[in-house]
C-alpha cells in the first residue's frame, strides 16, 4: 500500500511497529509511560498547560502536527485542552473502558501514540474538549524551523478540464501520489460563479478539476497520461453526451514548465498518431480556480453515479 496523505498535506501513513519501537526508545520515562502504555500525567503538572505562544503541537514520538494554538483554551481541567484537531485525519478515536466507564481515547494516527481523551463538554463551535497529556506533545513555536517529520509534503498543483468534472475528479483521487482532487470552475470572466451560472454557457468557465499531487510520487507527465485516457481529447465543444463550452477539453498550466510539458505531450501524441482525429485540447495559463458547490465534490462516491470517464490507472 502506498502513502496515505491528509487533506492538509501531511504523510500520515502508519509507521511499522519496528519504527515506532525505535522512536519510542528515545523518549523520557514519563513520555514513554504515557504514549506507549496509555498513561495519564497528574493534573496541573504538564509543562504545556499554561503555554500561550503561537504555534503547533506535534506528536512527541513521530512529530506529526496534531493541534494548533488557535484552538487551545483553558478548560480548568488541569490538562492542555483544544476544541478540535489541526486535521481530523491526524488523530484516531478509540473506545476506552479501562476505568470502568466509556470514554473516547485519542491517539496519533501515524504512530498510535496515546495522547489523551476527547469529551463533549467543550465550547463552541465544536462542543468538544480534546484533553491532552503534555508529555505526549512537543510544541513548535511559529517562526521556528520545522523538522522534516513535522513538515507537510511539498506538493504541486495541476488543472484539467475534461467534460463533466464528476468522473475526472473521481478518478484523479485514485492516482498514486495524488493528495486531493477538487471540482471547480476556471478560465471564465465571472467571479465566484455558481453551477447554475456556468450552465448558461455565458460565463466562459470550464468544469475543471484541481489536482494536488506529490511530485516525488507521481510526475506531471503521468497526470497528463491519465487525463488523456480519461476523456476524448479530440472532441470539440463538449465531452461525451455533455455538450457546451463548459465541457471543453483543456489543460490550465500553473507555470511555464507545465506549459512546455503539456504542449510537448500533445505534439508527441500527434506525431505517434495515437488518435484518429486532431487533438483539440486547449493549453492555457491557469486563471482563478473557484471550487464548485459541496454537493459536486466526490459526487460519484456520494451518489453512486455512472460516468463515461475511463479509469486511467
Amino acid at each position: 500500500m502506498g502513502p496515505i496523505y491528509s487533506a492538509s498535506g501531511y504523510d500520515i501513513t502508519p509507521l511499522s511497529p519496528e519504527r515506532v519501537k525505535e522512536l519510542a526508545a528515545n523518549l523520557a520515562p514519563e513520555e514513554y509511560r504515557i504514549t506507549q502504555k496509555a498513561g495519564t500525567e497528574p493534573a496541573f503538572c504538564g509543562n504545556l498547560l499554561d503555554n500561550h505562544k503561537d504555534g503547533v503541537y506535534v506528536c512527541i514520538v513521530c512529530g506529526l502536527p496534531l493541534f494548533a494554538s488557535a484552538h487551545k483554551f483553558d478548560s480548568g481541567s488541569g490538562w492542555p485542552s483544544f476544541t478540535r484537531e489541526l486535521d481530523p485525519a491526524h488523530v484516531v478515536r478509540k473506545e476506552d473502558r479501562s476505568v470502568g466507564m466509556k470514554r473516547v481515547e485519542i491517539d496519533c494516527a501515524r504512530c498510535d501514540a496515546h495522547l489523551g481523551h476527547v469529551f463533549d463538554d467543550g465550547p463552541r463551535p465544536t462542543g468538544e474538549r480534546h484533553c491532552l497529556n503534555s508529555a505526549s506533545l512537543r510544541f513548535l513555536e511559529k517562526g521556528q524551523p520545522v523538522p522534516p517529520e513535522s513538515a507537510p509534503v511539498k506538493t504541486e498543483i495541476a488543472y484539467f478540464a475534461g467534460g463533466c468534472f464528476w468522473g475526472v475528479q473521481h478518478y484523479f483521487t485514485k492516482g498514486p501520489g495524488v493528495l486531493d482532487a477538487i471540482s471547480g470552475y476556471m478560465q471564465g470572466s465571472t467571479e465566484n460563479p455558481t453551477y447554475k451560472q456556468v450552465c448558461t454557457d455565458k460565463t466562459g468557465h470550464a468544469e475543471t478539476v484541481k489536482v494536488v499531487f506529490d511530485p516525488s510520487r507521481i510526475t506531471y507527465r503521468r497526470l497528463l497520461e491519465a487525463f488523456f485516457k480519461m476523456h476524448d481529447p479530440t472532441q470539440a465543444g463538449g465531452q461525451g453526451p455533455d455538450i457546451g463550452s463548459q465541457y471543453r477539453s483543456g489543460i490550465w498550466t500553473a507555470n511555464e514548465a507545465q506549459k512546455r510539458e503539456a504542449e510537448a505531450f500533445i505534439r508527441e501524441q500527434t506525431e505517434l498518431k495515437r488518435y484518429p482525429r486532431k487533438i483539440v485540447t486547449l493549453v492555457e495559463p491557469a486563471k482563478t480556480f473557484y471550487p464548485a458547490e459541496e454537493y459536486h465534490q466526490d459526487y460519484i462516491v456520494k451518489n453512486g453515479a455512472f460516468c463515461h470517464v475511463a479509469n486511467p490507472w
